[in-house]
């Protein structure tokens, strides 16, 4: 594994990363591309990974082949095609349409802290992942998934809580995620070994 750096984010060969910014000590897994979005510290994807439009939180852990944000087609036109918004592709006369492209910018996913995206999950625009869920392999999800919930299928279903609720508010309120490194390391032994519960009646 790759020594990461508080100053800039670890990425892999073959990635494509504009228009976006990353927290200290983020990974960026290879073949992966990253547009208008923004990772929080310490968070990470694996390879090929395809994340546009996105506010990823802190310690996000995001498997391989996980699409977020991924864009639509103009579904009520006349076509779907790409002619209609890379027009310029197609003709030296003809502007590529900027309004559509502002519209797909502005339809941002949100993906909170501490969250498990399983490999090849798709989520799509305008969800918000809560703090602490995960997100089961294949999933797809176009609705927004609670804090510390487990959701899996297509689409996304609850499969259990993660935490009960009492317990998740707990940590949701403790927020450990913005502590700074060395409060991290110097509780390293204890997020190690204690469940959460036991974590929370030491740290609260």
């Amino acid at each position: 594994m790759p020594k990461l750096s508080a100053s800039d984010p670890y990425a892999h060969p073959g990635c494509s990363l504009t228009n976006s910014t990353f927290g200290a000590w983020v990974e960026i897994g290879a073949n992966t591309r990253v547009a208008n979005s923004a990772f929080g510290d310490y968070s990470y994807c694996d390879r090929m990974c395809d994340i546009a439009n996105a506010q990823i939180g802190k310690f996000a852990n995001i498997a391989s082949c996980v699409r977020i944000g991924a864009t639509d087609h103009p579904m009520e036109k006349a076509s779907l095609h790409h002619f209609l918004y890379r027009s310029a592709s197609y003709w030296e006369d003809a502007e590529d349409d900027a309004d559509w492209f502002a519209h797909r910018k502005s339809r941002r996913a949100e993906i909170g802290h501490d969250t498990w995206i399983g490999h090849g999950a798709l989520i799509k625009p305008e969800v918000t992942i809560g703090h602490g869920a995960v997100v089961a392999a294949g999933t797809v999800v176009t609705k927004d998934v609670a804090p510390y919930t487990i959701v899996g299928g297509n689409t996304a279903k609850l499969i259990r809580r993660r935490y009960t609720e009492p317990v998740a508010e707990r940590m949701i309120a403790l927020a450990w995620w913005d502590w700074d490194h060395a409060t991290l390391r110097a509780a390293l032994a204890d997020f190690r070994a204690l469940p959460a519960e036991a974590f929370l009646e030491k740290y609260e």
